[in-house]
């Protein structure tokens, strides 16, 4: 415990004697100074305990007193110490009427003890609880330390670092969203401090913040409170401390205490900051090398490789690449000036790049804000909902693959329905940029070439419209079935199609039924093959047997097209026979 007036009066040695301000001895003595100014303000810190001997003091002075014991309460000293038997045998009358007046701590100082006695004793106790504090902020770092390596990772460092600083700690992501907090009851608490996090966030990193706790008047910490527990902190003390070192923040950490922390909280929040910068913050070599990563991926399957592109990917992308998926594209642009803040200025927006992602070079200067805040926004999302998800920047662009229906791709649609600008913040031309969207229809592995040019005519269109996020459904309206109904087209159809369905006819397999199958599953073998009732290795070998018939690869998307619009142009397709595939399933 620091020291305080109290200790100082409990000091055996030292024979104190409390003259005034008994009821104020529990605050902490920074320092003991000796002066005889009649103004030594202009000289003090706060904190201090004033040992005088009254010399050169007009102590017999009402007026005089009331004043220079009002002067020093105001500067923050926490007590007087007068000397008795130098200048006067005891502490002076008016002088002990001031102090008691005001409430003020006064100390008498018998002869044989010494000033400097009490500036040592003052000294040696702040060392010793310097000594303390940075000893406990060394076992508090092992501890965080310890905690940041196990299963837990951030849940269980905060839980830690409550404790260590008698308080709550919660962690928010780089979207600002609540990713963990400890004790439970605290996450009802730190869900209240988005909009402070969110202000954070859009600072360039390193950056803190103190902000107060809910509205004077609520109860203080009683349990089964509001807050659903033992912490209804109404007037809680809450640090927010940005993690990262990039120009971002990456992760935003709060404590929340009843006071300023001390020395060993100080230190015990520290190596949080620092523990959590570790474990969320990569290094820009593999940040580039897992961009060029993705890169290469993505440019094997805009190769029709997809098999290559897997075996690349390993497990970083995988889980992705083995679902229905979607092609984002993103660029910035300036935001109009009716969206605008007033008083911001007009900026030319870079041209876009086109053609296939490539890695970005090493002198590349980073997305436009707002794209770089929807990438984090998407990748936060995936990243708390257990997806995975690939993102890499072309230029001013942003490329990526989302899963169908997933979170990733849901942070897209709600970053544009906020208006494409959250998180840019300001500077670095923030809110007079924005983003465009465009977002391609699901497509499987296959298809990821198609589905790229989709999201690139979607852009285009929200471009033309100012819109900020278009799907590919919303520019195709209507069909283009009816565009089919020609003779011509009819008899291309029914010529591509005829080797199959005289296969069929002799009854040597569903081949056309198993063709529509799969292509309107996006070549989804499990999914196919289950509107067929039919085992998936059954329905590879038909379509195995459909590119040798038809002398055409159907990793190629063009015979794909062709293929589907051709089935889509001719009579209706004949069911599959269920009981007869599933009898081939089991040859096969």
């Amino acid at each position: 415990m620091p020291l305080t007036l109290a200790s100082l009066v409990q000091h055996s040695s030292l024979k104190l004697t409390v003259r005034a301000g008994e009821d104020r001895l529990d605050v902490p003595v920074r320092w003991a100074h000796v002066s005889e100014l009649a103004d030594p303000v202009p000289y003090l810190e706060g904190g201090e305990l004033l040992l005088v001997t009254a010399m050169k003091l007009d102590v017999e002075d009402g007026d005089a007193m009331r004043r220079y014991v009002g002067r020093l309460a105001a500067a923050g000293v926490v007590g007087l110490g007068f000397a008795a038997g130098v200048a006067y045998e005891t502490v002076p009358q008016a002088l002990l009427t001031a102090a008691r007046e005001a409430g003020f701590p006064l100390l008498e100082v018998p002869r044989r003890t010494p000033f400097l006695a009490i500036s040592k004793a003052v000294s040696a106790a702040n060392a010793a609880e310097q000594y303390r504090a940075v000893t406990a902020g060394f076992e508090a770092q092992r501890e965080l330390t310890r905690a940041a390596q196990s299963a837990r990772g951030p849940a269980a460092l905060l839980a830690k670092l409550a404790a260590h600083i008698d308080g709550w700690a919660a962690l928010y992501d780089a979207s600002g969203a609540l990713v963990a907090a400890a004790p439970a009851w605290a996450a009802r608490r730190a869900a209240r401090l988005t909009g402070d996090v969110e202000r954070l966030r859009d600072r360039p990193a390193p950056a803190s913040a103190v902000v107060g706790g809910p509205p004077a008047g609520a109860s203080g910490r009683p349990d089964g409170g509001p807050d659903g527990g033992p912490g209804n902190p109404a007037a809680d003390r809450v640090e927010l401390q940005s993690i990262g070192s990039g120009r971002r923040a990456r992760a935003v950490l709060a404590v929340g205490t009843d006071a300023p922390p001390g020395t060993a909280e100080r230190y015990a929040v520290n190596s949080a900051v620092a523990l959590l910068t570790l474990a969320t913050e990569r290094s820009r070599a593999l940040r580039e090398a897992e961009q060029r990563l993705g890169a290469a991926v993505l440019r094997m399957l805009l190769a029709g490789e997809g098999d290559h592109a897997r075996a690349v990917a390993g497990t970083l992308y995988g889980g992705l690449l083995d679902a229905p998926l979607r092609v984002v594209v993103a660029e910035g642009i300036p935001v109009p000036a009716a969206r605008r803040p007033s008083g911001t200025r007009d900026r030319d927006r870079e041209g876009g790049t086109g053609g296939p992602p490539s890695p970005p070079a090493a002198a590349d200067a980073g997305l436009p804000p707002a794209v770089e805040a929807l990438a984090a926004r998407t990748e936060a999302a995936a990243a708390r909902a257990g997806e995975s998800v690939l993102l890499v920047p072309h230029g001013d662009r942003l490329v990526g693959l989302v899963t169908d229906g997933g979170a990733a791709a849901a942070a897209c649609a709600d970053f544009a329905a906020e208006g494409g600008t959250a998180g840019a913040g300001e500077g670095a031309g923030g809110p007079e940029h924005g983003v465009v969207i465009g977002l391609s229809a699901p497509a499987g592995l296959a298809a990821v070439t198609v589905a790229l040019k989709q999201a690139e005519q979607a852009l285009s269109v929200a471009r033309r419209r100012g819109r900020t996020l278009v799907e590919h459904e919303d520019v195709a309206s209507g069909s283009v079935l009816p565009l089919l109904a020609d003779d011509a087209v009819r008899a291309f159809a029914d010529g591509m199609l005829r080797a199959l369905r005289e296969h069929d006819a002799h009854g040597r397999g569903d081949l056309v039924a198993s063709l529509h199958a799969w292509l309107s599953r996006h070549g989804q073998w499990d999914a196919a093959a289950a509107d067929l009732g039919v085992h998936r290795h059954t329905l590879r070998y038909r379509m195995r047997r459909v590119e040798e018939i038809l002398g055409r690869s159907l990793d190629d998307p063009d015979a794909r097209m062709e293929l589907w619009l051709a089935l889509k142009a001719t009579t209706a397709v004949p069911p599959a026979r269920p009981a007869e595939g599933a009898d081939r399933a089991a040859q096969v």
